[in-house]
């Protein structure tokens, strides 16, 4: 870090406060500054190059400095820099891009609603379940469901919906009406010689049961991810989504898709829920919308969703919601185009073929002494790293292992992510083989530098509690 009283570092430790940052830590190692993007690659203040392996959050689809989305934002910036939906109003992106959304949607949909971010627009499907209720006289269905590891956003509904410990921790979350089911994870939660099969059963069982003792009547919701992202890439095991959507139709539970990772190409479909045979009733999207190259995000709604919704509306005067900057037209301008180079393209086909190498290379590790398991689906994907294979135990302390390997990938020029001990890979969409080959060098060249960390580790504790390792 360069700790120059004035320097962009040292500016930043004074006046920026960063989200998912330890505050106390950050003061004394300071930021990374990026500076430029292009493809896959950023660069930093002091000219490092790298791979940015997560594409941002999850989200650069297209890469960085793509010249059509920079025309697409200027085009319109110049034509209608600004305009909103409040009171009827409406602006020809806008249209086109709800058009756009709801004809590609993998199930019938209704009608597109926009915000501008993931975190909005799963508060908007919270708030429209409940509006929802109340316009079809079931003032009691108001519980939403969601999963322990789910991520879901940051908003205080939404943080609740989250099922993370840290969203939690020390801001009286999780609200009331939030309650959270079993984590998918079959390597870390199934129980001994149990199937995949038998695994989703039992956790389909679990969400039944927890519907039961609610009450069906009082339960309206269930939201899921169709591959966790920031709870772990934590892909369904066989069955689970068929088993689980068993159970909300037979208790006429809707079920939300939260898309904001998995749409748009990631999974090699064009959305997680072709993947994954998902038939929701309202799917939210976001990242990849615009390779957030500006924030957008919309929700797409189901007949069975809008018809009381409208109702309700026009019972009350107005559907009293919105966001000032929701259907920005220059955001959808941007995701217009974004659209379109996704499918001229063919990333998704890209995302399913370079995926399948990715894939291959990374369970080519499954043997390492560090790795306890390796995870995935296109484009995405995990590794779980472990200081104990055979009991699936952390080194040092959780998150330790993750987050060393983490910090050699980055002197290795490839920025990764960990969620604990997973580290992430979700790079942009118009990734190479031979690219993807440099990640996955990077990342084993970090493992080797992380084994000889661990020996030392190890060869500095007493023999006897070596042996209990």
């Amino acid at each position: 870090m360069d700790a120059r009283p004035n320097s962009p570092e040292a500016r930043d430790i004074s006046y920026h406060m960063h989200g998912y940052t330890n505050a106390r830590k950050h003061e004394e190692a300071g930021p990374l500054i990026i500076e430029k993007g292009d493809g896959i690659y950023v660069e930093d203040l002091a000219g490092n190059r790298y791979i940015e392996a997560m594409a941002g959050l999850w989200s650069v689809a297209v890469g960085f400095s793509e010249k059509r989305l920079v025309d697409a934002a200027v085009r319109q910036m110049s034509k209608l820099p600004y305009y909103h939906d409040f009171g009827s109003k409406s602006h020809s992106p806008l249209i086109d891009l709800a058009e756009k959304l709801v004809q590609m949607a993998p199930v019938p949909m209704s009608k597109a609603y926009f915000t501008n971010s993931g975190s909005e627009a799963n508060d908007t499907a919270m708030k429209m379940i409940w509006y929802r209720s109340n316009a079809l006289g079931q003032p009691a269905r108001k519980k939403i469901i969601s999963r322990i590891r789910g991520y879901h956003g940051v908003t205080i509904a939404t943080a609740s919906l989250t099922g993370l410990p840290n969203n939690h921790n020390s801001f009286d979350l999780p609200i009331a009406n939030v309650l959270h089911t079993s984590t998918p994870h079959h390597w870390r939660e199934a129980l001994p010689n149990e199937s995949e099969g038998e695994f989703s059963s039992r956790l389909a069982d679990d969400l039944e049961k927890l519907i039961l003792a609610e009450g069906p009547e009082t339960i309206a919701a269930f939201f899921g991810e169709p591959i966790m992202g920031a709870g772990g890439v934590i892909v369904p095991p066989a069955g689970y989504w068929e088993k689980i959507q068993a159970v909300l139709s037979k208790y006429d539970i809707l079920l939300v898709a939260d898309e904001v990772i998995c749409g748009f190409g990631r999974t090699g479909e064009m959305f997680g829920s072709q993947t994954f045979g998902i038939r929701p009733d309202i799917m939210v999207l976001s990242k990849q919308i615009s390779s957030s190259y500006l924030p957008i995000s919309a929700l797409l709604i189901n007949e069975k969703v809008f018809e009381p919704i409208a109702d309700e509306s026009n019972r009350i005067g107005t559907f009293g919601h919105g966001f000032t900057g929701g259907g920005h037209p220059v955001a959808a301008a941007v995701a217009l185009e974004n659209l379109k180079l996704i499918e001229e393209r063919d990333l998704v086909g890209n995302a399913r073929t370079v995926g399948a190498h990715m894939q291959k290379r990374l369970r080519k590790l499954a043997s390492h002494p560090l790795v306890g398991e390796v995870r995935g689906v296109g484009l995405i994907a995990a590794v779980e790293l472990v200081g104990d294979k055979a009991n699936k135990m952390p080194w040092e302390t959780a998150g330790a292992l993750g987050g060393l390997v983490n910090g050699f990938m980055q002197q290795n020029g490839v920025i990764s992510r960990n969620m604990g001990d997973a580290l992430a890979f979700c790079p942009p969409l118009i990734i190479t083989e031979p690219q993807v080959d440099q990640v996955i060098d990077a990342f084993e060249r970090s493992l080797e530098a992380a084994v000889k960390q661990v020996r030392n580790w190890r060869a500095r504790l007493p023999c006897r509690l070596v042996s209990l390792l």
